[in-house]
């Protein structure tokens, strides 16, 4: 089983006369990358809170928003009431001396935005409400989990489909090889025979030259390297855990490396297109891996 690093998660409930909203999204990144918006009132327990998401999501840009909603009597805000009458009674000064009307001056509703007027509460969160934030907070990451495990489904039904296509083409290649050594040994043998007549060629050590340059067009061993390769990579697919995403990186670089060999030996045009095919599957499962946990 793999997993997306891409999810979305959200869990609320009612604690007090307070309603809990918590909402969860995750992105891929190299390593856990936490954002986080709270409520004033639980500053103090950020650490505890990034430790557990940063715990229990382990890697990825991940961004938590808490949200709270006051449903009881106490209003969540206070009023600065003498800083609201110092504000009122300077304004009603400047009106005077300015010789304007009083006439339609809303002064609360110009003093409520001033600064330190109206003033969010900020008292510490007590241990059970916390407790219970902590909880739903849980319930949030069992849902981002939830879409992170469907997401890494597709995904890893897409890798096992491309790897198959890659491992087809792979044995296309094969009826090709005889005919392209053949044709490379006759194209050369021409190229000698006109100049035979002006020159004298040992035949032997034209044989062994010969020889020797089929060897370095020889891709037997490449082909196998890249089975093995394509075989590691669905029996990393097949193990347990969830944190596959840097190993199977891993065995894409060297089945990328193999292809390239392949490619750059191939000398037939053959070859060269299947060479193209692989390449264009393998990249299709490079942009997704980024993805992967």
């Amino acid at each position: 089983m793999i997993k997306s690093m891409t999810g979305f998660g959200k869990a609320q409930a009612d604690t007090g006369d307070k309603r809990i909203i918590i909402e969860i999204k995750s992105l891929n990144s190299k390593q856990a990358d936490v954002a986080m918006r709270l409520p004033g009132s639980y500053n103090s327990k950020e650490v505890e809170i990034r430790s557990l998401l940063a715990g229990r999501l382990k890697r990825g840009k991940i961004y938590c928003a808490i949200n709270t909603e006051n449903h009881g009597t106490e209003a969540p805000v206070e009023i600065n009431k003498s800083l609201a009458l110092k504000y009122i009674e300077e304004l009603k000064e400047i009106r005077n001396n300015a010789g304007l009307s009083d006439e339609n001056t809303d002064y609360i509703a110009v003093v409520s935005r001033f600064p330190e007027v109206v003033v969010n509460k900020t008292e510490e969160v007590d241990e059970e409400e916390f407790k219970t934030v902590m909880e739903i907070l849980s319930l949030a990451l069992d849902d981002i989990d939830k879409f992170r495990i469907q997401e890494g489904a597709l995904l890893e039904k897409d890798f096992r489909k491309r790897i198959d296509i890659i491992t087809g083409l792979l044995q296309k290649i094969t009826p090709l090889e005889e005919n392209r050594i053949l044709k490379v040994r006759e194209r050369l043998e021409n190229e000698l025979s006109k100049f035979a007549e002006k020159i004298n060629v040992d035949k032997n050590r034209f044989e062994q030259e010969l020889v020797f340059y089929l060897e370095k067009l020889d891709i037997t061993e490449e082909k196998i390297r890249l089975s093995k390769h394509c075989d590691y990579f669905l029996e990393t697919l097949n193990a347990a855990g969830d944190e596959k995403g840097k190993k199977l990186g891993f065995v894409l670089q060297e089945i990328g490396r193999e292809i390239n060999t392949i490619g750059s030996k191939a000398n037939d045009a053959g070859i060269q297109k299947i060479v193209v095919q692989m390449k264009d599957e393998l990249e299709k499962i490079k942009e997704q891996m980024m993805n992967i946990l």
